[in-house]
């Protein structure tokens, strides 16, 4: 036979699933215990203080209903809160002991005051509404990121993740590539796009350093149990540039407990790094195999293609027009950085606009050589075959082509020779951009070139030419 307070908690329970999501209550309500009823009091028991604010910010309207209903005007409702102790040494967490704290509230009035408010780490001190922001930037969209073969799969991916969040096998979900290539960009659209189609779920952006601070101020506070339980209870968490997390045992510890919670429950995890698992350094095997767990995505150095486009799409958010000629200088002359490719956009438009003048390819070329020095005195291949096709006034694609005419050959040659002595690329690379040659005959090109600009002097003056095209 049930006893009488738990007959009245059962009689809620059925009220307020009725009147909330099937997830709601299963998170906020199933965990809830109770404990007795004495004197119209019903007193319940939850797992933390996080809980009990929780209940308090989300739920109190429905939780005074229900009292009200099945203990008439009088009733009265009584926490038993279960108290988590930590230890004060740095990370050295305790199992949580069994203390509670009651809190006996006015009637039917649930939730007035308690002796100690949960920790959130993304509030301000002294701010004691519980509000978790995502942290996302807006600008970050989907729609702004442009795809290509170097990020495809990472793309894919993504929207596959923010269209069904833990119910995938990409979970976790790495993005992981070089600095500047679009990691963080993605990691933010995949969070906008999700919370479009999934506004109530919890949703947090953080770094990896962000992290950390917040975890060393838990252990300062004793709020170690908080920061952790406030982690556990997020749907979809962004963890940005892990790999900074090297080296930080304590700060790896928590999270790996966190990591282990959030997927038990199917909730999603977004990582993005500077290399692939496999690589990472200073950081614990068993977080380096949970990592493996899902899907490990790459985003490589953009082509040409790809960089036009991202220049193209900058422009039309602004608002502004090049000439066609300065987009291509600035696309083929940053080949390996989105991040500085924008910034050089940004930067001659500045040049422009404060000292008045018109924005041309001779302006494009000095500001670059200010911008990006080392960038833009090592030319990139493509920007040596764009260079020699329009000396030439030859398509590029008849560059590549496998024909044997002579004044194609010549520009092929020409164009290897160029790559050669200004670029850090192998032969190989080389051979390949230039149709799939192999690396003897770029050996031959060479030779080739150096034997006709002794002995032809027309030939020779083809080379002084373009020489002077590459000088920036």
């Amino acid at each position: 036979m049930k006893d009488q307070y738990t007959t009245v908690w059962d009689n809620c329970l059925s009220i307020i699933k009725d009147n909330i999501t099937a997830k709601g209550f299963n998170t906020w309500f199933k965990p809830i215990k109770p404990l007795k009823l004495e004197n119209n009091v019903l007193t319940i028991q939850v797992p933390s203080q996080f809980f009990y604010e929780w209940l308090e910010e989300k739920y109190i309207g429905i939780l005074k209903r229900t009292i009200k209903r099945e203990l008439g005007d009088s009733g009265k409702l009584e926490y038993s809160i279960v108290m988590d102790s930590g230890s004060n040494r740095f990370g050295n967490i305790i199992a949580p002991t069994q203390q509670s704290e009651h809190i006996e509230n006015q009637p039917v009035n649930v939730g007035s005051h308690m002796r100690k408010k949960i920790h959130n780490p993304f509030i301000i001190p002294g701010i004691e509404k519980i509000k978790i922001e995502s942290n996302l930037n807006k600008s970050y969209t989907f729609e702004n990121f442009i795809e290509g073969d170097c990020n495809r799969l990472a793309r894919s991916a993504g929207w596959a993740v923010a269209e069904n969040p833990g119910g995938t096998s990409f979970n976790p979900l790495m993005i992981y590539g070089k600095v500047g290539l679009g990691k963080t960009h993605l990691a933010h659209a995949i969070g906008i796009e999700l919370k479009k189609r999934f506004p109530d779920k919890i949703l947090v952006y953080v770094s990896s350093e962000k992290f950390t601070h917040q975890f060393v101020d838990a252990v300062r506070n004793n709020t170690v149990n908080d920061f952790s339980h406030f982690y556990q209870m997020i749907d979809v968490l962004i963890i940005d540039d892990v790999q900074f997390l090297s080296g930080k045992e304590k700060t790896q510890d928590i999270f790996f407990h966190i990591f282990n919670q959030l997927h038990q429950n199917k909730k999603q995890i977004i990582l993005t790094a500077d290399k692939p698992p496999v690589e990472m350094q200073g950081i614990e095997q068993r977080l380096l195999s949970r990592f493996k767990w899902g899907l490990s995505a790459d985003i490589q150095v953009p082509d040409l293609d790809t960089r036009t486009k991202i220049l193209h799409r900058k422009m039309y958010n602004d608002g502004i027009e090049l000439p066609p000629e300065v987009v291509e200088y600035l696309a083929y002359s940053i080949s390996t950085n989105i991040r500085e490719l924008e910034g050089a956009l940004i930067s001659l438009l500045a040049q422009a606009s404060l000292n008045n003048k018109q924005i041309n390819l001779e302006l494009a070329k000095n500001m670059i050589d200010k911008f990006v020095k080392n960038t833009a005195r090592e030319v990139s291949i493509d920007y040596i075959q764009k260079v020699v096709c329009d000396y030439f006034d030859l398509p590029i694609e008849l560059l590549k082509s496998k024909t044997r005419k002579r004044e194609v050959v010549q520009a092929r040659q020409i164009a290897m020779f160029f790559s050669k002595k200004l670029t850090k690329s192998s032969l190989a690379k080389i051979g390949q951009q230039c149709g799939g040659k192999d690396h003897a005959t770029v050996l031959h090109a060479c030779r080739t070139v150096n034997n006709l600009s002794e002995t032809d002097k027309g030939f020779r003056k083809y080379l002084v030419d373009l020489e002077k095209k590459f000088v920036v």
